[in-house]
C-alpha cells in the first residue's frame, strides 16, 4: 500500500477535526448527564443513560466497522459529522417545543425521546473513531503507530478536559437550551471543516468476502480467529469497560455530593489532564516490546485505583484518583489499537475494530445496568441506617455516600483479580507470540 507524501500532515488534520467533533459530542453528553441528575436527583436515570449509550455502541459498532471497510475514510468522516449535526438540531427543536415540566418527567416519553435523539448523534459520531484507527494504519508507518495512537489519546484528553469544564459551567450558568445551541454550532463547524480535509486513499482495500454485506459479523469473527489469541485481546480490553460501567453509573452522583456542578465540571476537567499525560507518555516512549503485557499491568493498577480512591470521603483523594485513572486509559487503548494495527490486514481492520468496540462497549452496560439499581434501591438505602454506616466506618470512613464507596472498592478488587488471572492463561502467551512474530 503506497503512501503519498505528507501523509503525517494529513493525519494531523484529521486528528484536529476529530478533536473538535469529540469535544462537541462529549460536551453535550456530559451536560445532559449533569442536567438530568441535578433536575431529577436520580442515579438510576444517569445509569440508564450511560448504559444505553454503551449498549447502542455495542449494537452498532460491527455495522460501523463494516461501513468503514466498505467506504473511503473521508466519506465515513463526512457522513458521521452530518448525521450528528442533524440529530443535535432536532434535539434543540424538541427542547424548545416541549414544556420543561413535561420534558423532565421520567414517566413521560418526552424526556426519553429527547435523550435518545442526542444519544443517536453521539453514537454515530463514534463511527469516526473506528475510521481514525484505520487511518493511523493508512497514513502512519508501522514503527510509529504506537506513538500516533498516543497522540490520539492526547487529543481525547484535551477534548475531555474542555468538555468536562465547560459542560458543568454551561449547565450551571446557562442552562440546557444555550448548551444545545453551542453544541450544534460546533458540530456545524466540524462538518464544514471535514469537507476540506484530504485523506489520501486512491482506492478502497476491498475484501472479496465483504461484497454486498451491510453487517459482516462472520468476516469480523473470521479475521479475529485468524490471529492466535486475538479474541483474548478483546477480553483483556473489556476489563477497563467492566469497571467503566461502575464509574458510568456512580462517578457523577458521587462527585456531585462533594462539589457543586460548576466545581465538579472543573475538577473533572483538571483530572482529565491525565488523558494528556498518558497519551504523551505513549507518544514519547511507546508501549514496550509487548503491549499485551503493558495492557494487563495497567488493568491491575486501574483496579487498585478504583478500589481505594473513595476509601475516605476526601475530595482530594477522589480527584487524584480520577486523574491517575485518566492516565491509564490512553495507555490501555493505545496498546489494543497498536496490536490490531500490526497483526490484522488493513482491509479487515474496520470490522475488527468494530467488533472489538462492540464487545468492550457491551461490558459497560452490563455493569451500569446492574450497579445503578443496586445502588439506588439497596446499597444507598442500607447506608442511610446509622448502624450500617458505623459498622463499615473502619473500612470506608464516614460521609454521605459510603455505599457508593463500597461498590467502588469491591469492583476494583474484582478487576485486579481478573487481570492477575489473565497473566497465567494460554491466551496471553499466544497473543504475545502473535504480536512478536507479525
Amino acid at each position: 500500500m503506497s503512501k503519498p507524501v505528507n501523509t503525517t500532515r494529513n493525519f494531523y488534520q484529521v486528528l484536529v477535526n476529530t478533536l473538535v467533533a469529540n469535544i462537541t459530542t462529549s460536551f453535550l453528553w456530559f451536560a445532559l448527564t449533569f442536567w438530568v441528575y441535578l433536575e431529577t436527583k436520580s442515579a438510576l436515570a444517569t445509569g440508564i443513560l450511560g448504559g444505553t449509550y454503551m449498549l447502542f455502541i455495542a449494537f452498532c459498532a460491527i455495522w460501523f466497522g463494516t461501513i468503514v471497510d466498505q467506504r473511503k475514510k473521508k466519506w465515513v468522516m463526512t457522513f458521521a459529522a452530518g448525521f450528528t449535526l442533524a440529530a443535535f438540531a432536532i434535539a434543540g427543536v424538541i427542547f424548545l417545543a416541549i414544556p420543561r415540566e413535561a420534558l423532565l418527567n421520567l414517566q413521560q416519553p418526552y424526556f426519553w425521546i429527547f435523550s435518545c435523539v442526542i444519544l443517536a448523534g453521539a453514537v454515530v459520531e463514534n463511527m469516526r473513531n473506528i475510521a481514525l484507527s484505520t487511518i493511523v494504519t493508512l497514513l502512519i508507518p508501522k514503527e510509529k503507530r504506537a506513538n500516533a495512537n498516543g497522540l490520539v489519546g492526547t487529543v481525547q484528553g484535551i477534548g475531555f478536559i474542555i468538555t468536562s469544564v465547560f459542560s458543568g459551567l454551561a449547565i450551571g450558568f446557562l442552562g440546557m437550551g444555550p448548551t444545545l445551541i453551542i453544541a450544534s454550532t460546533l458540530t456545524a463547524l466540524s462538518f464544514v471543516h471535514i469537507l476540506f480535509v484530504r485523506i489520501p486513499e486512491e482506492t478502497i482495500a476491498h475484501d472479496p468476502e465483504l461484497q454486498n454485506k451491510k453487517v459482516d459479523i462472520k468476516g469480523s469473527i473470521a479475521a479475529i480467529r485468524a490471529i492466535p489469541g486475538l479474541f483474548g485481546l478483546i477480553i483483556f480490553s473489556m476489563l477497563n469497560n467492566f469497571i467503566g460501567g461502575v464509574y458510568m453509573a456512580l462517578m457523577d452522583p458521587y462527585g456531585l455530593t462533594l462539589f457543586s456542578v460548576e466545581m465538579w465540571g472543573i475538577v473533572f476537567g483538571v483530572a482529565g489532564t491525565g488523558f494528556i499525560a498518558g497519551g504523551i507518555l505513549v507518544a514519547k516512549f511507546g508501549l514496550g516490546k509487548n503491549p499485551v503485557r503493558t495492557l494487563l499491568r495497567m488493568a491491575i493498577v486501574m483496579g487498585l485505583l478504583g478500589a481505594f480512591f473513595t476509601i475516605r470521603e476526601w475530595w482530594l483523594l477522589y480527584a487524584v484518583g480520577i486523574w491517575l485513572y485518566m492516565v491509564l486509559i490512553p495507555v490501555m487503548e493505545a496498546a489494543e489499537q497498536t496490536i490490531i494495527q500490526k497483526v490484522v490486514p488493513y482491509k479487515r481492520q474496520g470490522r475488527v475494530f468494530g467488533l472489538a468496540q462492540a464487545a468492550e462497549a457491551a461490558a459497560a452496560p452490563l455493569t451500569a445496568f446492574a450497579i445503578a439499581p443496586l445502588a439506588q434501591f439497596w446499597v444507598l438505602p442500607a447506608f442511610e441506617n446509622p448502624a450500617t454506616r458505623e459498622s463499615y466506618s473502619w473500612l470506608l470512613g464516614t460521609g454521605e455516600v459510603r455505599g457508593i464507596a463500597l461498590i467502588f472498592l469491591v469492583s476494583g478488587l474484582i478487576m485486579v483479580a481478573l487481570a492477575l488471572w489473565a497473566f497465567g492463561t494460554k491466551t496471553y502467551k499466544r497473543l504475545s507470540k502473535s504480536y512478536q512474530s507479525a
